[in-house]
């Protein structure tokens, strides 16, 4: 009897210990989206407790020639329609608690709307962005994998 009780708590320490959240740090590095339809890069960096997100790329983000990087002509301020999208920060106030990344908008260049956003590290390597207007649940996840 008492080796099934060591047995069993030992497995729950263990379960907990693998349950932990990641340290809130970890998120800052450049990400790439995987499986989804519009290709994209951020480099998520931290300012003042904060975490933002930098667009490098994007599948959508250039002219024909693949080399011009398109303006931003659907903001919904008409003093920034004239700047380019590359390197813009439209990942803004991401706040960490409790394992998650809340609180945080996502600007999108491809139609003009900034939906509420929040994030979580699914694994070191691993991080889930979900955008949304309103409610969580109607919105939309999207993967991105570590750049190594």
């Amino acid at each position: 009897m008492k080796k099934v009780i060591f047995v069993a708590t030992l497995l729950f320490v263990s379960i907990g210990t693998f349950s932990q959240s990641l340290p809130a740090d970890k998120i800052i590095v450049t990400w790439i989206s995987e499986g989804s339809d519009v290709g994209l890069k951020f480099d998520i960096f931290q300012l003042d407790g904060t975490y933002f997100g930098k667009l490098v790329w994007a599948s959508t983000m250039f002219e024909a020639d693949g080399k011009t990087a398109k303006k931003d002509g659907k903001n919904p301020d008409q003093t920034l329609r004239s700047r380019s999208r590359q390197n813009i920060v439209n990942v803004t106030n991401l706040t960490y608690d409790d394992g998650e990344y809340t609180g945080g908008k996502l600007y999108n260049p491809d139609d003009g709307r900034t939906y509420s956003l929040k994030a979580k590290l699914k694994s070191i390597n691993q991080l889930e962005f979900r955008g949304y207007l309103g409610i969580s649940l109607l919105g939309q996840t999207m993967k991105f994998k570590r750049v190594q």
